[in-house]
């Protein structure tokens, strides 16, 4: 019978001989982590870290050093393990999985096994989606930290999962959680989790749509008594809601649905006979959240420093998470209207000549653009679309670009598929080689008023090493333009 170490949630007394898949951030902390209950929990440790570099070699020797065997460049893996800890980078479809899988009792992402060895009376949010989930995550941090709560953003955003349980200084884990970590988790129990839209996104990685569903539904696994906060807009998680509804009120955990099929403005309890609810007024434009017999009025939605009807949903839910661990109603107002954007997610990053720029390099995918475009209405604003394209349908976007947009500049290696489903709309298309020419010729078309705004709907690896640095070197482009008047 397996001994579990008191005060942890669960955490076996003996772990036994432990496999890392992967040497990134999480297989890097993972190997670390586990090197330190080398003698005591663990028997071994074996890192398979797959292709070597020069990063990857020095880590490679520190876990060497401290008694891990590390193995590069071989995805044949050989030996019997207790538990492999896998890198959210390798899909659960691909041979190196399965081979790791079939040589371990048990494998696992790092967020199952941070939550396993995180203290028994800590308390987890986690919040998934295809796109909102950092500004959510953020958002929903802010407000508890605001609310005297000592909650860290961790996970996608921040330390990882593991980082964070081995300092052990947070008393609530705010957990921005992706699909791919999702897919490798089995006992993962939040106290409150974040459902937000589903969209194509990933495919490729989960090897089909209804593969990337079931990823992120793990997450609503194991709530037993949690309360699951759930994007009823959305088709895909109203579904769920409408099976949820169809069970017995004894027989699963409470959720609260966010708005309804028409908007996020429709009250469900009203539209369905929903118990709890969260919603934007229609009258009054204040933000509503209906929990467990009391509703909340919470702020307006001119009051949020945060733009977009996006942006609106993100913050019920993360207020709807929050307070469904106990935070105060009047506690999570004031925090909603303290928040701040942040860098990379419509971040406004300044006038020049009576035109303003706003940074949204997280825009990754089509879906995150279509909302970006709708967050700045009635003004219509010059956007800047590129990158490395993920070959999702662009019918949509250019549907919502004739209606939002005043011009649509198209750059980088998917500038020309991007441009030629422009052919025949009815705004002005340009094209430019990469972001740079992109943002001059945007620049020198805009006049005072006008919004020139970096929205790529694609990966940045054309250009850059991630979105982060795409959304910084458009940044700097701001200054100099600044500079130079």
């Amino acid at each position: 019978m397996t001994e579990f170490v008191s005060g942890k949630k669960h955490a076996p007394a003996s772990i036994g001989d432990v496999l890392v898949l992967g040497l990134g951030k999480s297989g890097s902390i993972a190997a670390r982590y586990c090197l330190g209950l080398l003698g005591s929990r663990v028997a071994s440790v074996t890192v398979y870290a797959g292709a070597s570099n020069e990063k990857a070699r020095v880590q490679a020797a520190e876990f060497s050093q401290a008694g891990a065997q590390v193995m590069f460049d071989t995805e044949e893996v050989r030996g019997s393990f207790d538990l492999c800890i896998v890198s959210p980078g390798i899909s659960e479809f691909s041979d190196f999985y399965l081979a790791a899988k079939a040589a371990s009792r048990e494998i696992i992402s790092e967020v199952e096994f941070a939550w396993r060895e995180s203290d028994t009376d800590s308390v987890w949010v986690a919040i998934t989606g295809t796109n909102g989930k950092t500004t959510t995550t953020a958002l929903c941090a802010h407000i508890l930290n605001e609310c005297g709560f000592g909650a860290s953003a961790v996970g996608n955003i921040g330390d990882t999962c593991l980082e964070a349980v081995a300092q052990g200084e947070t008393q609530v884990y705010v957990a921005e959680v992706s699909s791919y970590q999702l897919a490798s988790t089995i006992l993962f129990a939040p106290d409150a989790a974040v459902l937000l839209n589903i969209t194509p996104d990933h495919v490729k990685w989960h090897h089909g749509f209804e593969n990337y569903v079931q990823a992120k539904m793990k997450l609503l696994s194991n709530l037993g008594e949690g309360v699951a906060v759930m994007d009823a807009v959305n088709d895909v998680v109203r579904a769920k809601v409408r099976e949820l509804r169809a069970i017995d009120a004894k027989d699963r955990f409470p959720y609260i649905p966010m708005g309804a099929e028409p908007g996020i403005c429709c009250d469900m309890r009203a539209r369905c006979g929903s118990e709890n609810a969260a919603f934007l007024d229609p009258h009054d434009q204040s933000l509503v959240v209906a929990f467990d017999g009391r509703e909340m009025r919470l702020c307006k939605k001119d009051e949020l420093q945060i733009v977009g009807e996006h942006n609106v949903s993100n913050a019920l839910a993360a207020a709807s998470a929050a307070i469904a661990v106990g935070a105060p109603a009047d506690g999570v107002a004031r925090a909603l209207r303290s928040f701040a954007s942040l860098e990379h997610r419509i971040e406004p990053c300044g006038f020049v000549d009576g035109v303003e720029y706003y940074n949204d390099s997280k825009a990754t995918n089509v879906d995150a653009t279509l909302k970006a475009l709708a967050a700045f209405d009635p003004k219509k604003p010059i956007v800047l679309l590129g990158g490395r394209d993920k070959g999702t349908d662009l019918a949509d976007l250019v549907a919502v670009a004739e209606q939002n947009c005043k011009a649509v500049v198209c750059y980088g290696e998917g500038g020309p598929r991007f441009e030629q489903a422009f052919a025949s709309s009815k705004i002005p298309v340009h094209s430019a080689p990469g972001m740079k020419q992109a943002f001059e010729l945007a620049a020198d078309m805009a006049g005072e008023g006008d919004i020139v705004l970096l929205s790529p709907a694609c990966a940045s690896f054309d250009e850059f090493s991630c979105f982060e640095e795409r959304g910084c070197v458009f940044k700097s482009y701001v200054e100099q333009r600044k500079g130079s008047r």
